[in-house]
This record gives structure tokens, C-alpha cells and sequence, in this order.
């Protein structure tokens, strides 16, 4: 009995050790294994973010390019030589309260601001460098994914509340009205039934964060059962010239805009020669302008090419710019807050040349658009005016082969009165 009590024993202090042996050995095998992992590499704006105190941060009203560098250890006599030596490239005054910004400082005591990244907005930035001896600045683009998608709608109400059930962004609604179909389709007409569909591009940062629409490619809209089709089309590769025409050919744009506001202003006073204005006593006082109500400081664009002829203050008029498109025709734009355009300069269609106000003689906020014809006020809307220049032959037998898928494409798109169809089709840009 002693034997096996010694037997078991021995054999218990064995078992013990080996256990000994083996745990170290595991501990140090594990040991051995355990790898140390980097930090993660993070890349933005061509910097590599992990060297640099990064600070983010948006401008405040008040705040200047020199008080934001102040106060990231910046002094003032530098402040000035980065100002004078990147003014071609960025002017430092002009930075604005509210738009985002990013600092890179030095990782150590001092926190001093080496890299100053102004956001233009979510895809274009400037980028001011700044050392001890060197002073750079340049534009930066960030990578942007396109995605091209369809979608098909019926209209119930408006093309605007149509469009948001759809949750469409309204700025794809304006660049529709404004853009394409300014001079075919009245959009305050469209009827309960109307139906759309459209192909038109989304742009993404990092694949996730939305940055506004492309292009509209095609579209078509149906109206009191007549179809309205528009493609976006290259005519000229050497000018760039891109317009949108019809199955067809013909080119929808005319050499004037419909109105010199975008969509969503309302005509308040069409042009008139028989009004009567309880101001004065109802007398007869001709309106031989088109008065367009919007909100001060709307812009006010150029609702064509031509030479600024006045760019001035008078009387009723108030702030006004006159605009000379060619020998027959001349517009001009009243009651503005602000004008942004100087007598003798060339202006393009859609220029902004001032905003809403409500100046001179005027009850409300609008501006009235006077449209001259051989030297003699007229009513725009019962003009004739001018399609902008058409397609050569040679050129509108390759557009009519160019729209046949797209068109086919259109053609096939499902009709749905509350989400867009889901085809979607990925471009690297």
C-alpha cells in the first residue's frame, strides 16, 4: 500500500512538471507569434495625414485667412509673404464665412500650421504649402465615381413635387427646366397624367458621399400625348459645343433664355400696353416689360451673348443693366440690388450679371426684363426668336445613329410614381 501511495505520488509531481514545461513553452510560442500590427495609413489632398496635427475646422464670420493662420502659430510677416506669393492662384480675401477648411500642423511643441486647405466645395479645393524657405499653391480635385441612372415618372401635381416624391434633389429639376427644355415645354402647364424619364448622372466621393449631378444625357417628356425627347449631344469636338436636340435634330436651345431668372420664379406682371394701376388713379400706364418675382438677391443672368451697353442707376429704373445681343435685338434688366457687370464688357448667356433688389420705382422684389427689337420695346414671348445654330448635314446623319440606343433606352424605362428604376450603370471619372 506504501509502494502505490509513493508510486502515485512520483507519478502526480511528474504530471506536474510536464504541465509546467508545457504551459511555458506555449506561453512563449505564443510569444514568438504575437505580431505588432502598423497604424493604419491614412492619404488625403496628396498628404499623408498620419505626419501632420490635423485640424478641421469651418470659417466664422468675421474670420480672415490671416486670423485662422494667427491662430495655428503662424506670424504675420509670413502670413503676408504666403498672401502676396499665391494671389494668382488663390486670393486670400476672398475666403468665405462657412465653407470648411483644414489645417495640417506640426506634430510637435510649436502646433505650427504647415498646409492650409480651403474646400471650394465637396470635390474641388485649393491647397497653400508653406515651409521655412518654400511657398506653393494649386488646385486640387478629388476622385469622383459617376453612376448613370434611369428613372420614369408620371406627374400628379407639379414636375417639382414629382420629382421629390421620387426623392429626386431639386436641382435636377432646375437644370431640366432651365437647361434643356427652357424654350419647349412650359413646366407651370404640365398636366395631371404627364408622364417623364430621364438618364442622368450622380456623382460620389468615395463611393458613398454624394456630390452633385452630372449630366442629363437623354430625357423625354410626355405632353398632352405628344412625346418631347432630348439628348445631350457633342457637335463640335474641336470647340466643345455640347447642346441637346430632338429625335429629330432640331436644336431645343434659342439664342435667349426664356426668362433671365432660373425655374421657380413667377411671372408678377406680363407685358402689358393696356394696364391700368390703382396708383394712378387707374389710369392707362403701359407695361412694356416682363416682371419676374423672386427673392432679393436671386440672381440675374444674361439671357444672352452680347456687349453690357449701360451699367447703371436711374430714376424708376433703379439699378439696371443693358445688354446688346446684335443689330436687332437688345434686353434689358431692372430694379436691381446689386449689379455685377461694367458698360463695355462681354457677357455670355447665363452670366450672372446682378441680383433681385428692389430699387427705383417698384413695390416689390422682382426684375423687370425689357425685351427691344429693332429699337422698339416688345413682348418676348410673342417673338419668333431664333433657334441657336442648327446641325450641319453630315454632322445630324451621325447624331440620328448616335440615338438610337439611347432613345431605345428611354423608350424602355418603367413608369413609377414613387421610386426611380434601379438600373444604374458605374464609370470611373
Amino acid at each position: 500500500m506504501t509502494f502505490k501511495i509513493r508510486f502515485l505520488k512520483k507519478l502526480c509531481a511528474l504530471f506536474f512538471l510536464f504541465s509546467l514545461i508545457f504551459s511555458c513553452t506555449t506561453k512563449e510560442e505564443k510569444t514568438v507569434e504575437k505580431k505588432i500590427v502598423p497604424p493604419q495609413i491614412i492619404k488625403e489632398y496628396g498628404y499623408v495625414l498620419n505626419d501632420y496635427k490635423v485640424i478641421k475646422d469651418t470659417i466664422k464670420s468675421g474670420e480672415s485667412f490671416g486670423v485662422i493662420l494667427d491662430r495655428h502659430h503662424v506670424m504675420y510677416p509670413t502670413i503676408n509673404k504666403i498672401a502676396s506669393t499665391v494671389k494668382e492662384t488663390f486670393d486670400v480675401r476672398r475666403v468665405r464665412a462657412g465653407k470648411p477648411y483644414t489645417i495640417l500642423a506640426r506634430k510637435d511643441s510649436t502646433e505650427k500650421a504647415q498646409v492650409f486647405i480651403y474646400n471650394h466645395d465637396k470635390i474641388n479645393a485649393t491647397i497653400v504649402a508653406f515651409t521655412d524657405s518654400t511657398v506653393t499653391a494649386h488646385r486640387y480635385k478629388k476622385p469622383i465615381k459617376i453612376i448613370e441612372k434611369e428613372i420614369g415618372g408620371k406627374i400628379f401635381s407639379s414636375l417639382s413635387v414629382t420629382m421629390d416624391s421620387l426623392h429626386i434633389n431639386p436641382g435636377l429639376t432646375n437644370t431640366i427646366a432651365d437647361d434643356i427644355y427652357a424654350w419647349t415645354l412650359d413646366f407651370y402647364k404640365l398636366q395631371k397624367g404627364d408622364e417623364f424619364k430621364l438618364v442622368y448622372e450622380e456623382k460620389y466621393i468615395n463611393d458613398t458621399i454624394f456630390a452633385g449631378f452630372g449630366n442629363i444625357n437623354s430625357a423625354v417628356f410626355k405632353h398632352k400625348n405628344q412625346d418631347f425627347y432630348a439628348f445631350r449631344f457633342l457637335a463640335d469636338s474641336t470647340k466643345g459645343l455640347v447642346d441637346y436636340y430632338d429625335d429629330e435634330g432640331k436644336i431645343l436651345r434659342r439664342q435667349f433664355l426664356k426668362s433671365p431668372i432660373k425655374f421657380g420664379s413667377r411671372i408678377s406682371s406680363p407685358y402689358n400696353l393696356k394696364r391700368r394701376i390703382r396708383h394712378y388713379g387707374y389710369r392707362v400706364k403701359p407695361h412694356k416689360g416682363t416682371d419676374f418675382a423672386a427673392k432679393e438677391g436671386t440672381p440675374i443672368m444674361a439671357t444672352a451673348s452680347g456687349i453690357v451697353t449701360e451699367s447703371t442707376q436711374k430714376g424708376g429704373n433703379g439699378k439696371y443693366v443693358k445688354i446688346r445681343h446684335n443689330n436687332t435685338y437688345e434686353t434689358q434688366y431692372l430694379h436691381m440690388r446689386r449689379r455685377n457687370v461694367k458698360k463695355g464688357q462681354f457677357v455670355k448667356q447665363g452670366d450672372i450679371i446682378g441680383w433681385v433688389g428692389r430699387t427705383g420705382s417698384t413695390e416689390g422684389r422682382h426684375v423687370c426684363y425689357r425685351f427691344w427689337k429693332n429699337g422698339r420695346q416688345v413682348d418676348p414671348f410673342k417673338q419668333k426668336l431664333p433657334a441657336a445654330i442648327p446641325l450641319k448635314e453630315n454632322i445630324k446623319t451621325k447624331y440620328l445613329a448616335f440615338i438610337k440606343i439611347p432613345k431605345t433606352r428611354l423608350d424602355n424605362i418603367k413608369i413609377t410614381e414613387t421610386e426611380s428604376a434601379s438600373s444604374e450603370i458605374i464609370a470611373e471619372n
